[in-house]
Parts: C-alpha cells; sequence; structure tokens
C-alpha cells in the first residue's frame, strides 16, 4: 500500500525557549487509510495536522503528502497544492456567509480553475451524497450545524483531493448530528478516501478509524 502521508523527524518550535510543539515525529499513512489522532489539549496533534496541511512549517524534518515534499514549496505552491491535493474540514465550518450551500461548495473549485459545468455537476453529486441537496440555495443561517458541517464536507471534496483533513469536525454540533458526521466519515473511508482526524472524541475515533495514533509532549506515543 502506497504512503499518502510522510513526516520525517518533524519538529516544530514557534519559540526559542521552552518545549518544541512536535519534537522529532516519524509517522506514515498509507493511502486508503483512516487515521485518528488524539491526545490532551496542547500536546501537538493540532500543529501535526497543520504541518500536513501546509498550513505552517516545520522547524526542521520532512513533510511529504501525495509525493510533494511540502517543506520545498513557496507559500503559492503549497496554495495550488491545497486546491487539489487536500481537503480540509474545521470545526466551526467556515463557509462564507453571503453564499448559498451550492456556491460555498463551489468556493475550491472556481479557485482551481474548474469548468463552471463540471464543478456544478460536482457539487450537486456531493451534495445529494450528502442528504444536503434540498437546501443547496440556502444560506449557513437558514442551516443547522450538522448541515453546515455536511456543506463543508462537500466543500472539502469537491476537487477530488487524495486526502481529507478533519479538525474535531464534531466539536460544534449535537450528539446526534456528531453521529451522522462520523458516519460520513466512516462511509468516505469505506470508499476510499484518506482520511486524517484530530479528535478528543475516543467514540468517534474508534468509529472512522482504521488506526489511532496519541500524541503527547509534541511525540507520537502509539
Amino acid at each position: 500500500m502506497t504512503d499518502l502521508i510522510r513526516l520525517r523527524a518533524v519538529s516544530k518550535r514557534y519559540e526559542q525557549t521552552g518545549p518544541p510543539a512536535l519534537d522529532g515525529v516519524d509517522l506514515t499513512v498509507a493511502a486508503g487509510e483512516a487515521v485518528a489522532v488524539m491526545g490532551p489539549s496542547g500536546s501537538g496533534k493540532s500543529t501535526l495536522l497543520n504541518l500536513v496541511a501546509g498550513l505552517d512549517r516545520p522547524t526542521s524534518g520532512d513533510v511529504e503528502v501525495a509525493g510533494t515534499a511540502l517543506t520545498r514549496l513557496s507559500e503559492k505552491a503549497l496554495a495550488r497544492f491545497r486546491r487539489s491535493g487536500i481537503g480540509i474540514v474545521f470545526q466551526f465550518f467556515h463557509l462564507i456567509d453571503d453564499l448559498t450551500a451550492r456556491d460555498n461548495v463551489l468556493v475550491p473549485a472556481d479557485l482551481a480553475g474548474i469548468g463552471r459545468r463540471a464543478a456544478r455537476a460536482r457539487a450537486t453529486e456531493l451534495l445529494e451524497t450528502l442528504g444536503v441537496a434540498g437546501r443547496a440555495d440556502a444560506y449557513p443561517a437558514q442551516l443547522s450545524g450538522g448541515e453546515r458541517q455536511r456543506v463543508a464536507i462537500a466543500r472539502a471534496l469537491i476537487n477530488r483531493p487524495p486526502l481529507l483533513l478533519a479538525d474535531e469536525p464534531t466539536g460544534a454540533v449535537d450528539a446526534a448530528t456528531g453521529e451522522q458526521v462520523a458516519e460520513l466519515l466512516r462511509e468516505l473511508n469505506r470508499n476510499g478516501q484518506t482520511v486524517l482526524l484530530v479528535t478528543h472524541d475516543a467514540d468517534l475515533a474508534k468509529r472512522c478509524a482504521t488506526r489511532t495514533i496519541e500524541v503527547r509532549d509534541g511525540r507520537v506515543t502509539a
């Protein structure tokens, strides 16, 4: 099985003094895996996710995603890579208030220069698959938390990225909606989507992940 993510001796310091946020982390994630990253607040798990996303750069070490060495890319090249190589689902959705659900989903496709007709067809397909096609013309303020998270997942998948990153995807929804989001992530992985999930929720990790790792004090401990 091909490795989709490779971290080699990755460390990250935000300050010259004090312990690093990440300390010499080695990690591989194979294509098709769903890996949950767990650990207490401040353990380094969000830093790990940000490095894999190319939203932050390591102080030392190498980060490779889908065969691309992120540490060697310029900021512009990183932005281009994220458009097609990585989809990100955030805890608080980050939808654009004055765009409809459909138009929110289309934003990454527009940035990537995908033809409007093909992009709209893909957006419709995703919204149908995720059970919110009937809300395509609604604005975020008109959507429930669960509907907003489904729209956010569709947006993350619009450009068919090989890797989906999820940062506490059930943290801002109620328990019943959280179960629905968990099942969506599980179904995506069953269909071949590689998922890297950061969560405090052991039940979510158990339901969604094929493997769980733990980060403590900047190190992978399990």
